[in-house]
């Protein structure tokens, strides 16, 4: 069985790359960067912090 776990939209503003995420355990929040491996860095780093537990 198929479950979300989180929903990630990727958007670019000017020159800011900005992930809106959204969690059942950390709620919808939002992550920017100049960079967009910057970006996929922290984002990464952010989710695998809350969902590390899970899997373990």
């Amino acid at each position: 069985m198929e479950e979300s776990i989180c929903r990630i939209e990727l958007e670019i503003e000017d020159t800011t790359y900005i992930a809106k995420v959204q969690t059942d355990m950390g709620g919808p929040r939002e992550y920017r960067s100049t960079r967009f491996d910057g970006l996929l860095n922290q984002l990464m780093s952010e989710l695998q912090a809350e969902f590390e537990p899970d899997f373990e």
